[in-house]
């Protein structure tokens, strides 16, 4: 048996620009809400892609579609009543094609840890499952 174990690049440069891809992914993630943009969420998060996480103490489930009519009819949007920016990467852990994201995020009045499950598509990061919890 002749097998060898191929020489493996450094995985912190080869994810760095998966890094960055989805680091963009949750800017744009962020600032959908942040301007009440439905076609932001769409770009953002895959078409199959579910919402879910307890608000009010009630299980709360949501398609893509049904999350960007919630975050399109917050009007005025945050941004034009100047609300304050929370956002925060706590934790990136990239797998293959596949990246776990939490977010710490202030939305409606509210601050949120997101747990954001990236998929790899055609070269493009988008969320294929977001976990919220409400932390204040």
């Amino acid at each position: 048996l002749n097998a060898t174990i191929p020489e493996e690049k450094d995985p912190l440069e080869l994810n760095m620009e998966d890094k960055q891809k989805i680091e963009s992914g949750v800017q744009l993630y962020f600032d959908s809400m942040y301007e009440s943009s439905p076609d932001k969420v769409r770009k953002a998060f895959h078409a199959d892609a579910k919402i879910t996480g307890y608000l009010q103490g009630r299980l709360s489930e949501m398609s893509v579609e049904d999350f960007a009519s919630f975050v399109e009819s917050q009007q005025p949007s945050p941004k034009d009543k100047g609300e304050e920016i929370l956002l925060e990467i706590v934790s990136c852990d990239i797998s293959g094609s596949t990246a776990s994201v939490r977010v710490r995020d202030g939305y409606i009045g509210l601050t949120f840890l997101d747990t954001l499950s990236f998929l790899k598509v055609d070269d493009e990061w988008v969320i294929y499952n977001k976990l919220f919890h409400v932390e204040s």
